[in-house]
């Protein structure tokens, strides 16, 4: 069991970190949740959602945490119990705000004062807010791998920028994913009021849902960023092929007449200048002027 409890005149905040059967009995025995929202607790994902009851609510979030290995943000899910006088946070650790505001209320009794000395509510404002907040950084950081991209868009090593554009925007995705739930969810808690929570909240939960809000949009213009510039690398690459193609479609035309010409002087035959001993010299003189002849025409059609 990993079961953590601080209380704070009548609140009391129990964390439950990566949970286990145990400690689900745990809750059966000190709380009257409904069957359903325990199984909701031990399953591995659930989409973000309040399920409403008459003194309490459940509410399933998800927050980005970067995978440094795999280089993508995967979410993280936060489910939350919160009544009259008790707030119950489950996740899996991986949270820094959640666990340092935890840690926090646990050592210092000034933070304990500043976070729970007001109502259920207001502590689950401020654990709402801290993972929020929690967003910005990770945003920051994609953020700065655009505008690398961008700085590199006109570079030579083109198969690196597909690569770290495709990177970006499969990052992109995964953040969208994660926070566009998120804002249906926060604005419930704002826009309704709960008699058991004791506390008009709508405007601390509509700060936090302006945040949320405020990413969301970022991350839609971050998406046409990163399509205009997948867009940028594609034409980039299509000229750069087109003019490969041109200087090799050149060469190839160049040498057609004069393999026909070598062609010709190579046959077991009689041929024009076969008993003059310069005759290579002439040949190799007409292959110049073809040569010169076809680039000055090509220049003069501007297709060099």
């Amino acid at each position: 069991m990993s079961i953590q409890t601080i209380s704070h005149g009548k609140l009391t905040w129990v964390s439950i970190e990566r949970p286990i059967p145990q400690d689900v009995d745990y809750l059966k025995e000190h709380y009257d949740f409904h069957p359903l929202d325990y199984e909701d607790v031990l399953s591995k994902i659930q989409r973000p959602k309040i399920d409403e009851y008459e003194d309490y609510l459940f509410i399933v979030m998800h927050f980005p945490v970067y995978d440094k290995a795999r280089s993508i943000t995967t979410p993280s899910e936060v489910d939350i119990f919160i009544g009259a006088s008790y707030l119950v946070t489950i996740h899996d650790g991986r949270l820094k705000p959640l666990l340092g505001l935890f840690g926090a209320c646990e050592s210092d009794e000034v933070q304990r004062e500043r976070y729970m000395g007001r109502s259920a509510g207001h502590l689950l404002y401020q654990v709402l807010d801290k993972l929020v907040d929690y967003c910005f950084p990770i945003l920051d950081r994609v953020v700065d791998n655009i505008e690398e991209i961008e700085d590199q868009a006109f570079g030579e090593d083109v198969r690196a920028m597909v690569r770290d554009i495709s990177v970006v925007r499969r990052d992109l995705i995964a953040l969208r994913r994660i926070v566009k739930p998120q804002i249906l969810v926060i604005a419930n808690l704002e826009h309704k009021d709960r008699d058991f929570l004791h506390e008009d909240l709508d405007v601390y939960f509509g700060d936090v849902a302006d945040a949320v809000n405020r990413i969301s949009d970022v991350l839609e213009d971050y998406k046409e960023v990163v399509e205009g510039l997948s867009d940028t690398i594609a034409t980039l690459t299509s000229y750069r092929i087109n003019e490969v193609m041109r200087v090799l479609t050149t060469i190839s035309v160049i040498l057609l007449p004069l393999s026909l010409l070598s062609g010709i002087y190579g046959m077991n035959i009689d041929l024009p200048l076969d008993e003059y001993p310069w005759a290579w010299v002439i040949i190799f003189g007409v292959m110049v002027f073809i040569v010169v002849g076809m680039l000055t025409y090509f220049r003069r059609k501007s297709w060099l």
